[in-house]
C-alpha cells in the first residue's frame, strides 16, 4: 500500500534527478557560451554567459545537495533531531526557496526561449529547449512535494516536529499529560 511518506521519497528521488540533468545540462549550455568556436555565429563570436542560465545551475546544484540532507533526515537516521532544519517547518522552508528559484529560473527562461521550433536543427537550440522543459518540470515536482508536505504538517500540527516522524502527533496530548503530571 503506497503511504505518503513513500510518494514523498519517490518524488524526491525523481527532483533529485530533474535537477542533476538540470545541472549537466545548464553546465554545457555555460561552457558552450563562454567557450564559443571559432566561425559559430552566435553572439558574433564573442564568449558571454547568460544570467538566467547561472541563476538554473545554482539552482539545480542546491537542489542536487538538497535533496540527500532531507533523504538522509527522513529516512535513513530517524533517531536523530536536527533542530530546525531537521523539522517540517524546516524541510517546507527549504523546499519553498528552491520553489521560488526554480519559478523564476523557469518562467524567464521560457521568456526568453519559449519558441525554439525555428532553430531546432541546431544541438545549442535543442538544448535549451530542454533546459525550458527540465525547470518546468523540476518546478512541478517541487510544488507536489510543498503542498504534501504542507498538507501533512497542517493535518498532523507538526511544523516544528522532527521530518522522520517518529511520533505519534495524535497521541501527543496524553504523553504531555503523563509529563506534567
Amino acid at each position: 500500500m503506497a503511504t505518503t511518506n513513500g510518494l514523498r521519497v519517490f518524488l524526491y528521488v525523481v527532483l533529485w534527478l530533474f535537477a542533476a540533468v538540470l545541472l549537466g545540462l545548464t553546465a554545457q549550455r555555460l561552457h558552450y557560451t563562454t567557450h564559443i568556436p571559432l566561425g559559430d555565429p552566435l553572439h558574433d563570436g564573442v564568449p558571454f554567459y547568460d544570467p538566467i542560465i547561472a541563476e538554473l545551475l545554482a539552482s539545480s546544484v542546491l537542489t542536487v545537495l538538497w535533496v540527500p540532507f532531507v533523504y538522509v533526515v527522513h529516512v535513513l537516521h530517524r533517531d536523530d533531531d536536527y533542530g530546525f532544519v531537521g523539522t517540517f517547518a524546516g524541510e517546507i522552508l527549504g523546499l519553498f526557496t528552491l520553489f521560488i528559484l526554480w519559478l523564476v529560473g523557469a518562467a524567464i527562461a521560457t521568456t526568453f526561449w519559449g519558441d525554439l521550433s525555428w532553430c531546432h536543427q541546431f544541438l545549442p537550440c535543442r538544448i535549451l529547449t530542454v533546459i525550458v522543459a527540465f525547470a518546468w518540470m523540476g518546478w512541478i515536482i517541487l510544488l507536489t512535494l510543498l503542498i504534501i508536505s504542507l498538507l501533512f504538517a497542517f493535518m498532523n500540527n507538526s511544523f516544528g516536529r522532527p521530518l522522520h516522524g517518529r511520533y505519534d502527533p495524535r497521541g501527543r496530548r496524553s504523553w504531555m499529560r503523563k509529563c506534567w503530571a
